[in-house]
């Protein structure tokens, strides 16, 4: 079990991630794709991916073993960003730091199945490793995240809308306590079904709550208490990840004024109400064009309770907003040691 402590600060210092992280869920889709469970979310996900693979989980399965500990420097805050500024932020890991998480991750290797030899070269610095490292995380990024982005995007997007409802209502307590069940909020304590038992105080830093599609069974946090604290966990999954592709026919039947106040009235998320109320129709209305709206993949609806939460989608806000995909570019921030990558148990 993982114990996270809470302080009054903590508290206050709670936030949630305003996007998926790109690395967080490029190394945790590598678990899933070694892992045969959860078929009917992963099967086809899994099947699609291999076929465009070109030896990049050789790489990349000696840094990230099937289970246990994988190094922190593998998925630094930056890749929040998107995956450029992510790779960047990885290439310029302290090499002290590199090197200390590597030993870790040796010693916790079986004596028959060493590290590679070329895993040496990044904790020396040697600009081969890193770009036989860098291009197999961008290769396998290609082939297994690039073409569902939009649906994972999706996906946490309304895992958000979720958490900050709850916040709304309740304030941070109320978020915590809104979590997966394997997170439990017993106040000034978090627990977490985890592989190991573990205690993390987080002194006052706050912590960030990251929804990742590809999460999967447990939370994941860093292994360094002195990281900046990250909890990524698992979203609720409805059916398996699509691949982007462009709108069909479905969108066709998005004609009237009706279905257009109820696609505007969803906006940040809304119950169907809410939803009702909002766009000035009946519930069963509400109801109705909200499905037409979800099957043709404007809108996430997600159950908290005994209600029904509906988001837009990448796509629907796109629509709504006349076809343009208002994105939110960020500086990233100058990283040192303390700031570097996170840790994963």
């Amino acid at each position: 079990m993982l114990r996270i402590h809470f302080t009054g600060a903590d508290l206050a210092g709670v936030r949630m991630a305003a996007r998926p992280d790109v690395l967080w869920e490029t190394v945790l889709s590598f678990h899933r794709l070694r892992d045969r469970r959860g078929a009917l979310v992963y099967g086809e996900w899994r099947a699609q991916t291999r076929t465009r693979l070109n030896g990049e989980t050789r790489l990349l399965g000696a840094l990230v073993p099937a289970r246990g500990y994988f190094p922190d420097f593998l998925t630094p805050p930056e890749g929040l960003h998107g995956l450029d500024p992510a790779l960047e932020a990885l290439r310029a890991t302290p090499q002290e730091r590199m090197g200390a998480e590597l030993e870790l991750l040796a010693a916790e290797r079986p004596a028959a199945a060493p590290l590679p030899s070329w895993t040496a070269g990044l904790g020396e610095g040697r600009p081969e490793s890193f770009s036989r490292l860098l291009g197999a995380l961008r290769g396998y990024h290609r082939a297994a995240i690039e073409p569902y982005w939009t649906y994972i995007q999706s996906r946490v997007e309304a895992d958000r809308a979720v958490r900050g409802r709850a916040l709304l209502d309740g304030g941070a307590e109320e978020l915590l306590a809104s979590l997966p069940p394997m997170l439990r909020w017993r106040a000034p304590v978090l627990e977490a079904d985890y592989p190991v038992d573990r205690d993390l105080h987080l002194d006052g830093r706050g912590l960030l709550l990251q929804p990742s599609y590809f999460c999967r069974g447990s939370a994941v946090t860093y292994r360094d208490p002195g990281l900046p604290p990250v909890l990524v966990y698992p979203v609720t999954h409805t059916d398996a990840p699509a691949a982007h592709a462009e709108p069909d026919g479905s969108l066709g039947r998005l004609v009237g004024h009706t279905r257009s106040a109820v696609l505007k009235a969803i906006g940040h998320g809304g119950t169907t109400s809410e939803l009702a109320r909002r766009a000035g129709v009946s519930l069963a209305s509400a109801s109705q064009h909200a499905g037409v709206l979800r099957d043709a993949g404007l809108v996430v609806t997600l159950r908290q309770g005994s209600s029904v939460l509906h988001t837009l989608t990448p796509l629907g806000a796109a629509l709504l907003h006349g076809g343009a995909r208002p994105e939110v570019r960020e500086r990233p921030r100058r990283r040192g040691y303390a700031r570097n990558g996170p840790v994963t148990s």
